[in-house]
């Protein structure tokens, strides 16, 4: 582990990729103390997943606000601010050097956290092609993360492929935050680089990002517990 996570539990953060607060509610309440860190992205955040969000850091639970942020500088500037307010404690923001300067401009003091997401994890070197990038996945994740370290954001968001590449740019001090992880015999689903959770905590992944093969469980306490074993025989 390269940074010091107090709560083991804080390392599987709960991807809420549901419709509606009232889904998000029901969630929680099922996985109750199995799950203390929720991540809530921005379908759920514009149906009332900001409200949400006070409320769960009101109910001492960790928040991970993935809005991906990015726009001209001082844009992203004042959205970070404003966002600072809400006691969550990650935000991600695109991995463009103007927007992340922009982002720690605006997080200024506080506590918030800013992860750079370099690629996305549903792209592979054909959908960088015709998005018109002249990089491949693994090179684009190298500059970004390098970008990313100078520019003093806290953390990348990268696919646990990328762990080892990411690791060697950043060093030991900043966080590495995958999605995409499936647990062995999952489906994959839309994400083209994945991991199973022991896989990416020996990577050496700080934090894991996991939805589907929780909330769409048909025990999501269960599913979510199984995990939590599998993170702790590999931490």
């Amino acid at each position: 582990m390269t940074q010091k996570i107090n709560d083991l539990r804080d390392r599987m953060i709960v991807a809420l990729d549901v419709p509606t607060i009232w889904d998000a509610y029901r969630i929680v309440s099922q996985l109750g103390d199995e799950a203390s860190f929720y991540k809530i992205g921005y379908a759920l955040a514009f149906a009332g997943g900001l409200q949400l969000t006070q409320q769960l850091v009101a109910e001492g639970k960790k928040v991970f606000l993935d809005l991906k942020l990015h726009d001209i500088g001082n844009t992203v500037t004042e959205g970070v601010q404003s966002l600072s307010n809400l006691g969550v404690d990650f935000l991600t923001v695109h991995a463009y050097p103007q927007t992340m300067r922009g982002a720690v401009e605006g997080r200024a003091e506080a506590a918030l956290k800013l992860l750079a997401v370099t690629a996305l994890t549903s792209y592979d070197d054909g959908d960088l092609r015709d998005a018109g990038y002249g990089l491949a996945v693994r090179d684009l994740v190298r500059m970004r993360a390098e970008q990313a370290r100078t520019t003093g954001i806290d953390g990348i968001v990268c696919s646990a492929a990328e762990t080892e590449i990411v690791r060697d740019v950043v060093g030991a001090d900043m966080l590495i935050v995958t999605p995409g992880i499936r647990p062995a015999g999952s489906a994959a689903g839309d994400q083209k680089r994945t991991l199973t959770p022991g896989e990416a905590i020996r990577a050496g992944v700080d934090h894991l990002v996991i939805g589907r093969p929780i909330i769409r469980a048909a025990d999501p306490r269960g599913a979510a517990a199984a995990i939590m074993d599998e993170i702790a025989a590999a931490s």
